[in-house]
């Protein structure tokens, strides 16, 4: 399975660069419809052009693979559909910030096999960077392999942390926020939780936490674990439901702070 990773690690990287490379040019070119869709969540005309084109790459090269993607999410929720390779895809991750023209946001593709994720890529076009992961060979931002610190204490952490798009689920968002800011330097909220996830990979962030969904998590958990970050859930993950592809209530950590970070999330259960 080895030798299948880095083949579909090569793969992925090529299919968010082209991605990445269309919806900068609508981006300049200022051809970026906007719409909305749940709760409210805004939705572009460049998350639908990029969902299409890793789309009919996937099944151009890979016909026999199921796609689980943010623009479609049928059966998404689901533990049985990740049987098998599933490509795992989040287009356009921090639309918002796209729209607005603020540099972080992403194209994200992973690939499961039976929940497990094997290999994994987000490519940052405005920031320059693309993070590769691939299971048991390690993480890399554009090609220097990547460690995280395995030093440092909660209180001189900077922690990154985000809200959900419907309103009406922002309290216990907002618990935690509380909770963070009096047990760390800082928070940061960047709004693209795939490029937050690599910042801790990178160092940049001592940890994240939030309600995610697989499309976050696959590549950026595969590519900060990699890199020697630990990752768990502070609610249960319901049963038979892949660990690597459940994203409520995720925690990723630098290995120095995650055991107090964890069980300081816990308390407010």
């Amino acid at each position: 399975m080895k030798d299948k990773a880095l083949e579909w690690a090569i793969f992925a990287e090529k299919i968010v660069r082209l991605a990445g490379k269309k919806i900068t040019k609508l981006q300049t070119q200022s051809l970026i419809e906007v719409t909305y869709k749940n709760a409210g969540e805004l939705v572009t005309s460049a998350d639908f052009a990029s969902d299409q084109i890793i789309r009919e790459a996937i099944t151009s090269a890979y016909p026999e693979h199921g796609i689980l993607s943010e623009e479609n999410t049928d059966g998404y929720g689901t533990k049985d559909n990740f049987e098998g390779p599933h490509w795992i895809i989040d287009p356009l991750d921090g639309t918002v910030n796209y729209a607005h023209r603020l540099p972080h946001f992403a194209v994200s593709a992973a690939i499961a096999v039976d929940g497990i994720v094997w290999a994994g890529v987000v490519y940052a076009p405005d920031l320059g960077v693309t993070y590769v992961g691939i299971r048991g060979e390690g993480a890399f931002c554009n090609g220097k392999e990547l460690q995280v610190p395995r030093s440092g204490s909660l209180t001189d952490s900077i922690i990154g942390t985000g809200f959900p798009h419907d309103k009406e689920k922002v309290h216990p968002a907002l618990a935690r926020v509380n909770l963070l800011t009096t047990h760390c330097r800082d928070i940061r909220r960047f709004a693209a939780p795939t490029i937050d996830i690599c910042y801790v990979a990178s160092g940049r962030l001592d940890a994240h936490t939030e309600s995610l969904a697989p499309w976050d998590v696959a590549a950026a958990g595969l590519i900060a674990r990699e890199a020697g970050a630990i990752t768990g859930h502070v609610g249960v993950v319901p049963s038979g439901y892949p660990p690597d592809l459940y994203g409520e209530e995720i925690v990723c950590a630098n290995p120095a702070i995650f055991e107090e970070l964890f069980s300081l999330l816990q308390s407010r259960i």
